[in-house]
C-alpha cells in the first residue's frame, strides 16, 4: 500500500454499445482516420452533452475530439453551488489561473466535499478536449497534490488539454495512521467513498466550467491509487470509463499487517538483532542474476520472469575460511529464503500468496533490510500506524507494537475480517464490463512494497469468476521487468499506460505492446517492449538488446503457477465486500447486497 508517492486510411462498421448513457463503438484495432459512429447521449455520468455525427481518430487511437472553451471565467467558480449534482455539499473555496507544474494555464480550483474530502483540480482554460482524468494517491493518503507520474507520458496530459482532480480522501497530514482515530467517516473516505464523490463533484464543475461533461472518464493511480482504481471499477462501476490500475494494494489489510510484519519480524534474532543486513544485499542479487538472468536467452541484467528463478540462498553459504563479506551466514540465508516465499504460521500454513519478494528485487529490499542494528525500517513503521488505528475496527490501540501480532490461523482471521471494507478483493467486474469499462492493469516485477503475485492472484480470481474470455473482453495486465515499487528499480521503468486505456475505451484498439524506457540524467539509456501478459519479450537476435524494436511478442509454452493457494483465497469474492457508515465515534459494516442475495440463493 505504501508508495513513496504517495496509423492508413481504413473504414469499417461497427456495433453499438450503450454504456454510461452513451453508445459506445464495439470494434476491433483501428488506425488513423477511421470513422467511428457518433456518442449521441449526454445521460450518463461520464457522457459528453453533445459530439458530432462522425468522430475521427487519432494516430495514437484516440477520438479527435473538437477542443472546447470554458464557458465561463475561472474566477466564477469560487463559490459555486453544485446543489443536488453531488451525494454530499462540495464548498468551492478558490478558483484562480496558474501554470504551476503544467504547460499550459489552467484553472486552478480547491474546495471541500462534506464533510472533509479537500478536491484539487485543473482545468485548461484554453483547448479542453472533453477528457477528465481522476488521479489517486498513494501511502494512506493526506495529500491533494495531483500525481502526474505515470500519466505525464500521455499525450493529453503533456499536453495540458486534459481536464483532471484528485483528492485527500478525507483527511489530512498525521503519516502515522492517528489521523483514523475515532473518525468512522474519514476511515470510510479513505476506504472508498473520497474517490466516488470526487468524480461527481469535478464531472459537475467541469459541466458548468464548459458547458458540457466530459466525452470521456479515467482513473490513474499507483500503489493506494492502485486499490482506489479497483475499488471503483467494484463499487462504482459508473464513475469511470478507463482504469489504469499499478501495484495496486488490494490486499490491504494482509498487506499492512502479515506481509510487512513478516520482512522486519523474519529477519530478527532471539535477541531481537537483525540477521541480515542491507550491505549483503548485492551480494545476493548478483547470485540471483548469475543463477537465473539468461533463463530469457538474454544477459541484460534484468529476468523476465523471475518465476522460473529457482535460487537457492544456500548456495551463498560461508565455506571453512572464506571472508564473511563475500558469504552469508546459515541464518541470513535463511532470512533470504523466507523473504522470497512468504509469510507462514509455525505448520507452513501460508498467511499470502506464495513469493513475497520475486527474485532480483533484492536490491529493492533496503525498505526492510536496514543498514546497521538500531533501525526502525519501513516496513515496522508501516505495519504500526496502520494496526493502531485502521487495522482493527472500532478500536484504537496506540501502544500496538509489532511483536502483538500473532502468525496463527485465527490472528489471521481476526485481523482481515476487522476491517474488510478497506481491501478491494472483489473479482467479479461484470458491471464494469457490462457498462464498456477498461481495465489495465500493471506491476513491476521487483516491487518491494506489494508483492506482483497479489495482482496475478487477483487477475486469477476475476479469469475464474467471469471466464477467461470474459476478462479478456475489457482488461489486460502488463508486468514490467525489473521495476520497483511504481517505478524505479534496475528495469526501465518509464512508460504510459493511459494512452491504451484511452484509444481502447475511444476507438476499440486492444492494447498490445507497451515501450518503457529507462532515463539517466535525462537520457534514455534503454527501450524495452512489454506484452500483455502471458506474453513475454523475446529478443530477435539482431541489433542492441537495449532497442525495443529488437524484440518480439511469445507466447510462453507453460505458464510458471507457484499457486495461489493460500490461507486468505476465499478473500477473493463479492462476499468480502461490507459498506459502512459512521455512527457517532464507532464504525458500523454491513456485508454487501451481492452476498446477501447468494447466501439466500444458497438457502
Amino acid at each position: 500500500m505504501h508508495g513513496f508517492f504517495t496509423r492508413g486510411t481504413v473504414f469499417g462498421a461497427c456495433v453499438l454499445r450503450r454504456a454510461r448513457g452513451r453508445l459506445r463503438p464495439i470494434v476491433g484495432p483501428l488506425v488513423a482516420a477511421v470513422l467511428v459512429a457518433a456518442v449521441v447521449s449526454a445521460l450518463g455520468t461520464g457522457g459528453a452533452s453533445a459530439q458530432p455525427r462522425q468522430q475521427r481518430v487519432t494516430a495514437d487511437g484516440l477520438a479527435d475530439l473538437p477542443a472546447v472553451e470554458p464557458a465561463m471565467d475561472c474566477a466564477d467558480l469560487a463559490g459555486l453551488r453544485l446543489d443536488g449534482a453531488t451525494d454530499a455539499p462540495v464548498t468551492i473555496t478558490s478558483a484562480t489561473v496558474s501554470t504551476a507544474g503544467a504547460p499550459a494555464p489552467y484553472c486552478d480550483v480547491r474546495g471541500t466535499i462534506a464533510p472533509a474530502d479537500t478536491i484539487v483540480m485543473r482545468l485548461p482554460v484554453h483547448g479542453w478536449t472533453q477528457r477528465y482524468l481522476q488521479t489517486g494517491c498513494g501511502g494512506e493518503c493526506g495529500s491533494s497534490n495531483i500525481n502526474y507520474t505515470q500519466a505525464a507520458t500521455c499525450a493529453p496530459v503533456a499536453g495540458g488539454t486534459i481536464a483532471s482532480a484528485t483528492t485527500d480522501m478525507g483527511h489530512q497530514g498525521s503519516p502515522d495512521g492517528s489521523w483514523a482515530a475515532n473518525d468512522p467517516q474519514a476511515q470510510i473516505d479513505f476506504a472508498y467513498r473520497g474517490v466516488h464523490v470526487t468524480s461527481q463533484a469535478a464531472k459537475a464543475l467541469i459541466k458548468r466550467f464548459y458547458g458540457r461533461s466530459p466525452a470521456y472518464s479515467y482513473f490513474d493511480g499507483c500503489s493506494d491509487g492502485g486499490r482506489e482504481a479497483l475499488m471503483e471499477a467494484q463499487r462504482y462501476p459508473g464513475d469511470f470509463d478507463g482504469i489504469a490500475a499499478g501495484a495496486p494494494a488490494n490486499d490491504m489489510v494482509v498487506q499492512n499487517t502479515f506481509h510487512h510484519a513478516w520482512n522486519v519480524l523474519t529477519n530478527l534474532d532471539g535477541d531481537g538483532h537483525y540477521i541480515l543486513l542491507a550491505g549483503k544485499l548485492p551480494l545476493v542479487h548478483q547470485a540471483v542474476l548469475s543463477a537465473c538472468d539468461r533463463l530469457d536467452s538474454l544477459k541484460d541484467g534484468l529476468i523476465g520472469d523471475p518465476r522460473r528463478c529457482n535460487f537457492d540462498p544456500a548456495t551463498l553459504l560461508c565455506k571453512s575460511g572464506q571472508d564473511p563479506s563475500t558469504c552469508l551466514s546459515k541464518a541470513a540465508a535463511g532470512v533470504v529464503r523466507r523473504l522470497h516465499d512468504g509469510a507462514v504460521d509455525e505448520h507452513g500454513t501460508r498467511l499470502e500468496p506464495a513469493i513475497s519478494h520475486e527474485w532480483g528485487s533484492e536490491l529493492e529490499w533496503t525498505l526492510f533490510i536496514p543498514s546497521k542494528q538500531g533501525q526502525t525500517v519501513g516496513s515496522q513503521n508501516f505495519v504500526e500506524s496502520f494496526a493502531r488505528y485502521l487495522g482493527y475496527t472500532n478500536q484504537v490501540k496506540p501502544d500496538w507494537k509489532l511483536s502483538d501480532l500473532k502468525f496463527t490461523v485465527e490472528s489471521f482471521w481476526n485481523t482481515v475480517q476487522s476491517s474488510s471494507y478497506l481491501s478491494a478483493m472483489d473479482p467479479d467486474l461484470s458491471r464494469f464490463q457490462r457498462g464498456g469499462g477498461k481495465l489495465l492493469l500493471w506491476h513491476g516485477w521487483s516491487d518491494q512494497h506489494i508483492s506482483p503475485q497479489s495482482t496475478l492472484a487477483y487477475y486469477d480470481a476475476m479469469q475464474k469468476t467471469m471466464g477467461r474470455k470474459g476478462v479478456d473482453d475489457f482488461s489486460r495486465l502488463y508486468l514490467f521487468p525489473g521495476v520497483a515499487h511504481c517505478g524505479g528499480g534496475e528495469g526501465p521503468d518509464t512508460f504510459d499506460v493511459l494512452t491504451p486505456v484511452m484509444a481502447w475505451t475511444e476507438s476499440g484498439r486492444r492494447p498490445g505492446r507497451i515501450v518503457a524506457s529507462k532515463v539517466a540524467d535525462g537520457t534514455v539509456t534503454r527501450t524495452r517492449p512489454v506484452y500483455p501478459y502471458p506474453q513475454v519479450a523475446r529478443y530477435d537476435g539482431s541489433g542492441s538488446t537495449d532497442d525495443a524494436a529488437n524484440f518480439t511478442a511469445a507466447t510462453p509454452r507453460d505458464e510458471p503457477r507457484t499457486g495461489y493457494h493460500w490461507l486468505g483465497e476465499r478473500l477473493y469474492s463479492g462476499g468480502y465486500q461490507t459498506w459502512c457508515r459512521a455512527d457517532g465515534t464507532l464504525l458500523a459494516c454491513r456485508p454487501s447486497q451481492t452476498w446477501l442475495t447468494r447466501k439466500a440463493t444458497r438457502a
